[in-house]
């Protein structure tokens, strides 16, 4: 398991140390954790930014491993903050009529959120994430966030493996039916016809929601290392990983099946997709070093033999959102882009808008507004004007940890 998250590091010049906000292994036992009692809290503030994802009027927040903030969004310009849900280890959620599912560490449960005022925890599907496991002790390893000061300035890498919470839990950017939510290009959760997929490092777990309240896990599929995020469109599966896309015929729901890999060099890699062309952004960091900053354009009209169509330099790109002929792209701490990509041959030209002030991870272009999340906190812009974005409120975080 990995010994340390690297966030982020000051230099006391007088003193000769260095901080690290870094993740520190914590070891726990599911049981106890199942025998915590799980209800809705009134509101509180943001303390951390994680996956975005909204259904109808509502917007939810999760705040990483810690739980998820519901905001009445009917007003993007004055969201207004309802309730939180306190789930130990939630990474991920998504949203099927009035349920809403969401990971605790290593099981999944279904809330009835049908009254926002009174959410009830109504089934646990007890050990299907089990890559969190410890075979050996029972137990599960989790992270905790944790301040370091030392003397050493390199305490950060020797410490183990460097690892981007961005792409080792869970998001999601759902084109499902109408009774689903839609979340952010990072997902590694969503729903499609009557199922919900979830991947994590190296699995697909397929779940029967046909009854939403009553899920029911059907069977994990092998992809391989690497897997990063889940993205569906019509009856297919687009399933990005540090080193190619995996497309997956789900026409068979509870069983997809794998149609092609198209392979790229190493690098974090989120997708989105229209009838045409898939749309990955490539970039560096702490998981993928060996990565490029590229939106790379792959046409995908034979899914069967998905091919480059034409790669495009970027500084260090995060999430995206295709919003019909328009592409949003989180350049991270170097800002928010918006493009027409109408002619994709032609996309470094038609650059519509580069908001540099706008650190972004991730976002979702909504009914109402383009919904951008990042380390300050939640942002939403009027996007009729893809051109010149009007920012209509933002949610600002109490405890920022930087973008990776």
């Amino acid at each position: 398991m990995l010994s340390v998250l690297f966030l982020s590091s000051c230099h006391d010049e007088h003193t000769s140390t260095y901080t690290y906000r870094t993740l520190q292994p914590v070891y726990l036992e599911m049981s106890d954790v199942r025998a915590r009692v799980i209800t809705s809290e009134p509101a509180r503030p943001l303390d951390n930014t994680g996956k975005i994802y909204i259904y109808g009027d509502y917007l939810f927040i999760n705040e990483p491993t810690e739980g998820i903030h519901i905001l009445d969004n009917s007003n993007p310009s004055n969201p207004v903050n309802l309730s939180f849900i306190p789930i130990e280890g939630n990474v991920d959620m998504a949203v099927n009529g009035d349920i809403l599912y969401a990971d605790n560490y290593v099981d999944l449960l279904a809330f009835d959120i049908s009254k926002i005022g009174n959410i009830q925890l109504i089934k646990r599907v007890e050990d299907v994430f089990s890559h969190m496991y410890n075979h050996a002790t029972g137990q599960i390893t989790t992270f905790k966030d944790t301040v370091i000061t030392t003397e050493n300035p390199t305490w950060q890498v020797e410490r183990g493996w460097l690892m981007d919470i961005n792409v080792s839990f869970a998001a999601n950017f759902s084109a499902a039916a109408q009774s689903y939510g839609t979340g952010g290009s990072m997902a590694r959760f969503t729903l499609s016809n009557e199922h919900l997929y979830a991947v994590d490092e190296s699995t697909l777990h397929v779940f029967d929601v046909e009854n939403a309240a009553d899920p029911k896990f059907v069977k994990p599929i092998d992809l391989g290392w690497g897997i990063e995020t889940i993205f569906p469109f019509e009856d297919k599966l687009f399933i990005g990983s540090n080193n190619g896309m995996h497309i997956y015929d789900a026409s068979t729901p509870n069983s997809p099946t794998r149609m092609a890999v198209y392979e790229h060099v190493q690098a974090c890699d989120p997708v989105v997709v229209n009838e045409e062309f898939a749309f990955v952004t490539l970039r560096n960091g702490n998981n993928c070093r060996n990565g490029v900053n590229e939106l790379q354009v792959i046409d995908i009209k034979d899914l069967y033999n998905p091919k480059l169509k034409k790669a495009y330099t970027m500084l260090n790109p995060h999430g995206l959102g295709l919003a019909g002929d328009y592409l949003f792209v989180a350049e991270g701490t170097h800002g928010l882009k918006s493009f027409n990509v109408s002619n994709v041959m032609e996309i470094d030209d038609n650059q519509l808008e580069f908001l540099t002030k706008e650190k972004s991870v991730d976002l979702i272009p909504g009914p109402n507004s383009l919904i951008v999340i990042g380390p300050d906190g939640v942002c939403q812009f009027d996007y009729s004007n893809p051109s010149k974005l009007q920012k209509l409120s933002c949610i600002q975080v109490s405890n920022p940890v930087g973008v990776y």
